[in-house]
């Protein structure tokens, strides 16, 4: 679970909402939320993939640029995730 997932736990929206808000309008600005948290994770795992696949159709073909190329730009993708 990321940081940002871990920051929008169900009990500290509820908490940063306060009372004012309807819960039928938190749980849908919650279920935006959760919404928004599982398309960029699904955004990841296909660019992590694509990467992946990338380095291997390289690695394959012996293309020692593009396999340096494809395993910096994956490199560099993990350690921003």
């Amino acid at each position: 679970m990321s940081v940002l997932e871990k920051k929008y736990s169900y009990t500290e929206f509820m908490k940063s909402i306060g009372r004012d808000t309807s819960s039928a309008q938190a749980e849908k600005l919650l279920n935006e939320i959760y919404m928004d948290l599982f398309l960029k994770r699904l955004h990841r795992e296909q660019i992590r993939e694509r990467l992946n696949d990338l380095v291997d159709q390289s690695l394959d073909k012996r293309d020692k640029s593009k396999f340096l190329k494809y395993s910096k730009e994956l490199l560099k993708f993990e350690e921003c995730n």
